[in-house]
């Protein structure tokens, strides 16, 4: 199968499927990153808060895939956001994952109550990153419409994307409407809202319509609503299925019915990012 690219603002394109490996043991990360290789993933979306990005490395040097055929975007840790950490962090991530570039490196939470909450001289310093060579593009994440409005309007700067919680449980519609409306592309996590929709029997039902898994209609619910997803799973089978989206296709009413699932902010699995505030030692 085919996967949908969607351009970014800097002139470049981004795989609309991705691979994440949040939460997958450094141990098993290699393994996992191989399986989605050989099921077509050409995306993976890594962070410096995972532990993983070795094992992303070690997968992409074995797999023999041409760099120009991978897109590997990581993220910057919560303690390295001080402008003097930016780029010596990223190229330490580049060391663990055996890249000379990423091509898409994103500031991975806010932090707006740590310290003098300057999330924009981070930002500058993103930029400068970009500009050395280190990574094609950069964005941002968990980044609420303040933070996007506040960044743009002091530097000039439009990140290529902003990677958010979004599921049918909560949709997050303002943070979307405000990064389209900055043009940069929404990046889904927790698609599947870290298992919670599987039984809900709306989903359920539209699964035995379309004759699909519940997780295969959630992830063409997003596709079709445009937004770049990357679900993570370490059982080859389901890596496989989650990658099969693109020869099927839900209706306007059944795109509807799952809109309809959202709950507003009782539904968020993650924290707020207004008060995230957990810096690593």
């Amino acid at each position: 199968m085919t996967v949908p690219t969607l351009a970014l603002n800097d002139a470049t394109t981004i795989p609309q499927l991705g691979f994440g490996v949040f939460q997958i043991p450094p141990e098993s990360t290699k393994e996992a990153v191989l399986t989605a290789l050989r099921a077509g993933y050409r995306h993976i979306d890594t962070a410096q808060m995972y532990g993983n990005e070795q094992g992303v490395g070690e997968a992409i040097a074995e797999s023999g895939i041409p760099r120009e055929e991978l897109f590997v975007t990581t993220k910057l840790n919560n303690n390295n956001h001080d402008p003097a950490d930016v780029k010596r962090s990223l190229r330490e991530s580049l060391d663990r994952l055996g890249l000379d570039r990423v091509d898409l490196f994103l500031i991975h939470w806010p932090l707006p109550t740590v310290g003098d909450g300057d999330f924009v001289a981070t930002w500058r310093a993103m930029v400068e990153a970009r500009e050395e060579g280190l990574t094609t593009s950069v964005g941002v994440s968990n980044f609420q419409p303040d933070h996007l409005d506040r960044i743009v309007a002091e530097t000039g700067e439009v990140p290529a994307v902003n990677q958010i919680e979004v599921h049918p449980y909560f949709t997050n519609d303002a943070a979307r409407e405000a990064t389209r409306r900055h043009g940069a592309q929404v990046e889904a996590w927790s698609p599947i809202a870290q298992g919670a929709v599987l039984d809900d029997p709306v989903l359920v039902g539209i699964a035995g319509d379309v004759e699909r898994t519940v997780a295969q209609v959630v992830l063409r619910w997003h596709i079709q609503r445009g937004d770049i997803v990357f679900p993570k799973s370490v059982t080859p089978a389901r890596i496989e299925a989650n990658f099969a989206l693109f020869d099927f296709a839900l209706s306007e009413d059944q795109m509807a019915a799952i809109n309809a699932l959202d709950t507003g902010d009782e539904g968020r699995r993650g924290p707020h990012p207004d008060v995230m505030d957990i810096v690593p030692d």
